[in-house]
């Protein structure tokens, strides 16, 4: 999502600095060569990170983290020291040079909702001792340092949480529901499906998720806010979502058991972002798959196993 975020701000004409230790991410998927962008590979958990960035810059997007369970589970330490030490970074860089920061969190600090759709009123339900809470937790903690930076240091930042966004440039082997689906249609395998595959997720195609995170940056809002598609969906229907795009008739599924503390529905509530950004979604999920396949088949992108998670 990093690379579709700096292009779009370098089509706006603002130059941009990347640092990003490309630990999950490939540097390929950047513009290199574009002019206006620099790319440091830097960790966010070094206390001198802000010191790769030569010049003070006006805007701060923190998207810094693993999204993906089965990158943010290889390493929990890691991921919940990115979340808190990497936020806390750069909160001080943004106090230090009068920014604006967009912290991206993500829809996973709802847990396994008890409300549904999901307000950005809703505290959530979230299991602080299971596998997944390196990710939700931190996530937690680090709206609250943003929180706490602008009451007590009037640093100036906007919460958005972020629900699934999919599109071109997904890791194939990341476990992500769609970049697995998209994988194994293209191979001609089975989808792998964690548990009974009913449970529900709303699948945003990454231009409008880029769109609403720069509409929040540009905003006077201190959020959170909620960015992504209402559009529900079970993950059953997703395997017929990916096949019409991949242009098969009959998928076939392979049934796993279900991950633990797997949200068994997720939909946004985006009235906020609808009423006080003016954005929503403009892409469809066939619309949007059916780029992603293309992207996908374009680029050949490797074929593996990896198991389906509906993430």
């Amino acid at each position: 999502m990093g690379s579709h975020l700096v292009e779009r701000l370098l089509d706006d004409g603002r130059e941009v600095f990347v640092i990003d230790d490309f630990s999950t991410g490939s540097r390929d998927n950047l513009p290199l060569g574009r002019k206006g962008l620099w790319i440091a590979d830097r960790d966010v958990r070094d206390p001198r990170v802000g010191n790769a960035v030569p010049l003070r810059c006006d805007e701060i997007y923190n998207l810094a983290c693993p999204a993906s369970p089965l990158h943010y589970q290889a390493d929990a330490v890691k991921t919940l020291q990115t979340s808190v030490l990497g936020t806390l970074h750069m909160l001080d860089l943004a106090q230090a040079w009068n920014a604006r920061l967009l912290q991206a969190s993500t829809s996973e600090v709802y847990g396994d909702p008890e409300v549904h759709p999901q307000p950005e009123s809703y505290c959530g339900s979230v299991n602080p001792l299971g596998p997944r809470a390196c990710y939700d937790e931190g996530k937690r903690a680090a709206e609250t340092l943003c929180c706490d930076y602008r009451r007590q240091y009037g640093v100036d930042n906007v919460i958005v949480r972020i629900f699934n966004t999919y599109g071109p440039r997904m890791a194939a082997a990341d476990g992500r529901v769609v970049s697995s689906f998209v994988s194994a249609a293209i191979a001609g395998r089975p989808f792998l499906v964690a548990g009974d595959g009913k449970q529900t997720r709303s699948f945003c195609y990454v231009d409008d998720t880029i769109d609403g995170l720069v509409k929040a940056m540009a905003s006077n809002l201190a959020g959170p806010i909620n960015i992504g598609n209402p559009y529900e969906i079970t993950i059953d229907q997703l395997v017929e979502a990916v096949a019409r795009a991949a242009r098969i008739d009959r998928p076939l599924r392979a049934f796993l058991p279900a991950a633990k503390d797997d949200p068994r529905r997720r939909q946004p509530d985006i009235s906020m972002a609808r009423s006080l950004l003016g954005w929503s979604p403009k892409v469809s999920l066939d619309e949007g798959l059916r780029r992603t396949v293309q992207w996908a088949l374009k680029y050949d992108l490797p074929h593996n196993s990896a198991v389906a998670l509906p993430a």
